[in-house]
């Protein structure tokens, strides 16, 4: 099956739940510097899926799939950071950790099936 349009992708599917899910996580958040990476990095996870989707090649489809791999790694480094300045607790940061996980899996399955 073709996939026709981004919105059709599981990994930008799930990184969309996923951004709502951190959006939510550090609302109440006064480092505001914090928020602003964890949140624009998370952003970045499903806006490169969607951006190098659209582009004119599985190659440049794939650069863009690994920049949204690297955002979902940073994501991960902040969650680690987030925990022990008490930003979340331990068992939020897990169940972020493994829900991060997964996203990074199924982007590394569709840049291997691009190659």
């Amino acid at each position: 099956m073709k996939i026709e349009k981004f919105e059709d992708i599981i990994a930008w599917q799930k990184a969309q739940d996923f951004a709502v899910r951190i959006y939510a996580a550090f609302d109440k958040i006064k480092d505001f510097g914090f928020k602003n990476q964890i949140c624009r990095a998370v952003v970045s996870i499903s806006n490169n899926i969607a951006e190098g989707f659209d582009r004119s090649s599985d190659a440049e489809f794939a650069k863009f799939l690994y920049i949204a791999l690297a955002s979902c790694s940073e994501v991960r480094s902040m969650l680690y950071l987030a925990a022990r300045l008490n930003y979340i607790a331990l068992d939020n940061k897990n169940k972020m950790l493994k829900q991060s996980n997964e996203i990074s899996k199924i982007i590394r399955g569709l840049i291997k099936s691009l190659s």
